[in-house]
């Protein structure tokens, strides 16, 4: 395959690309002259070409059951877990059922330039049963998308008594992350108690760790800091994400200045909901309202890893959503008052670049010669243009072969 006059996110000019097998054999500049000549020749006419969408965070296990067996009425976090504790009691979904609905959403994501995702899988269940959809789900979809697969104790680790042996049990089966939340633990005691032991399982086990991190509009919940001087004492900074950490939003900016010096020296990654905790966080305030967005523009100052995702699917946390990364984008770019004009042409990182950092897939990810042939075009030659219309994928790219390609809508007006 040769893709010809294609732009490239973040270079100047027009370039082709061409692939090999694979991978992407060599990158070249275009020849104004250039065109297509036979069916493995795309010309691209200009249209950008970057590395496929990261969803970083999405509970797939969850996906497309918002109002069963009730809405979320007061659209807050507890709510939401409480919801789906019922649910478990009430609908025995079979493995079949879950994979069913998951692979929608996988189709959506697809759809939406995602090749990447990091999903969590709730082993608070004695089955596990969500557990193995996801596991069978991450095999049978691989030719088209890479999965990662958390096990999160959504309930909390130490709220039953089957909590730590379900956890391990999980990690056992073939789970790649080890997750917790430890805001939810019955007492800061336990939460604390939480985070060690889920490190000392990602040692044992060789596994990456992804922490549902201060989720809740309480500047006293601190997990993060628990967290970040775990990972540093133990040198596994590189290899620990802290999603949402809602409540950095509350912290003043003499213990926020304290807590970044140590996550400068871990190394550790973030993950910011920003639709997800926009509608849940703030639930219980009248006015002003906390919004629960993290510190997004803060730490990307400091170069603190930080990616963008989505959480949820129509689920009984979030009852919107179909796995579009460029809207997440620009909701965070808004929430996050980074809609200047540095931040807009680079916030395409949010979604790529930083998230594959995130998942530890970077060494072979980007437009880059002799790095696999994993690559999305968008309907844009702008960096800008791209946030600002939020550019819709035409072409989905992987292993050298198109996955999905759309047909942009055409509109036609008397002047």
């Amino acid at each position: 395959m040769l893709l010809t006059n294609a732009k490239i996110y973040g270079r100047k000019g027009k370039w082709d690309i061409a692939v090999q097998e694979d991978r992407i054999q060599a990158i070249t500049e275009s020849d104004d002259n250039t065109q297509a000549s036979d069916s493995h020749t795309l010309d691209l006419e200009g249209k950008m070409v970057l590395p496929p969408y990261v969803e970083p965070h999405i509970h797939l296990d969850y996906v497309l059951t918002a109002g069963t067996p009730r809405w979320n009425k007061t659209g807050s976090v507890f709510e939401g877990i409480e919801i789906w504790s019922e649910r478990k009691q009430l609908v025995q979904e079979t493995k079949d059922d879950i994979k069913k609905r998951a692979r929608q959403a996988v189709r959506m994501q697809m759809k939406h330039g995602v090749q990447y995702v990091r999903t969590h899988a709730d082993v608070s269940d004695p089955n596990l049963t969500g557990l193995k959809a996801l596991l069978e789900l991450r095999e049978e979809v691989k030719p088209y998308m890479a999965i990662q697969v958390v096990a999160l104790p959504q309930e909390g680790l130490y709220t039953k008594p089957d909590g730590e042996s379900l956890l391990i049990q999980a990690l056992e089966m073939g789970a790649d992350v080890v997750g917790g939340i430890p805001h939810y633990e019955l007492t800061r005691e336990d939460g604390v108690h939480s985070i060690h032991k889920i490190l000392d399982l990602a040692q044992e086990y060789d596994k990456l760790v992804d922490i549902h991190c201060d989720e809740i509009d309480d500047d006293q919940s601190r997990y993060v800091e628990v967290l970040a001087g775990e990972a540093l004492k133990r040198n596994m900074g590189s290899r620990v994400t802290a999603s949402h950490t809602a409540a950095m939003a509350t912290y003043s900016n003499a213990y926020t200045y304290k807590l970044f010096q140590t996550l400068k020296k871990t190394g550790m990654s973030f993950i910011a909901l920003p639709k997800a905790n926009l509608h849940l966080q703030g639930r219980f305030d009248s006015f002003p309202v906390e919004r629960g967005v993290t510190r997004v523009r803060d730490m990307l100052e400091e170069n603190i890893n930080v990616s963008f995702g989505l959480d949820s699917i129509k689920d009984p946390w979030y009852p919107l959503g179909d796995g579009d990364m460029m809207s997440v984008v620009d909701t965070g770019l808004h929430a996050c008052h980074m809609t200047d004009y540095d931040n807009i042409v680079t916030a395409l990182n949010l979604v790529t670049v930083n998230g594959a950092k995130t998942l530890g897939i970077e060494k072979d990810y980007g437009v880059e010669e002799g790095h696999q042939a994993n690559l999305i075009v968008i309907d844009t030659d702008s960096e800008y243009e791209a946030i600002r219309t939020q550019a819709p994928v035409l072409y989905s790219i992987r292993n050298g072969e198109i996955i999905v390609e759309t047909k942009p809508a055409e509109t036609h007006m008397p002047f």
